[in-house]
């Protein structure tokens, strides 16, 4: 089925659809000196909502995350599901869930969410760009990575 997906994905065109919006509900820092290597001792636990506004059922199928790096880097992050499930949302309903990054630098994040409406369309829904800033007295210095 994965590649199924897979190979529609590249071959229709995806919409975004009007009213199917996401929301950086809460994002929470948190510095481990202790049981982390230093290369991952930064923690963003980060909580999203993806709100169906819009005038169809939606089922989210994947993501994809772009971290642009301080230290001018980018890491692309691609997967199936969204933590593990596939939402399926209808007209009015929203989707909560929270999920972390790992690191040693801060960072800009984007990105998207994939799928399909009840009509098979193929959607997509961005997910608005917020920084994942580490405190400067726990900076690393950029040159060192």
């Amino acid at each position: 089925m994965f590649i199924f997906l897979e190979k529609r994905f590249v071959t229709q065109e995806t919409i975004e659809l009007e009213g199917l919006r996401v929301v950086l509900d809460k994002l929470v820092h948190h510095c481990e000196n202790v049981n982390l290597p230093d290369t991952l001792s930064h923690a963003f636990i980060y909580f999203l909502s993806i709100h169906n506004l819009s005038d169809r059922t939606v089922t989210i199928l994947g993501r994809k995350w772009v971290l642009n790096n301080d230290d001018d880097t980018t890491t692309v992050v691609e997967g199936d599901k969204v933590v593990g499930e596939t939402p399926v949302l209808a007209t009015g309903e929203t989707f909560t869930y929270n999920s972390y990054h790992l690191t040693h630098i801060g960072a800009i994040a984007s990105g998207s969410f994939h799928g399909v409406d009840e009509f098979n369309n193929i959607i997509r829904v961005r997910i608005p760009e917020f920084r994942l800033e580490i405190p400067d007295e726990t900076r690393p210095d950029p040159a060192l990575s």
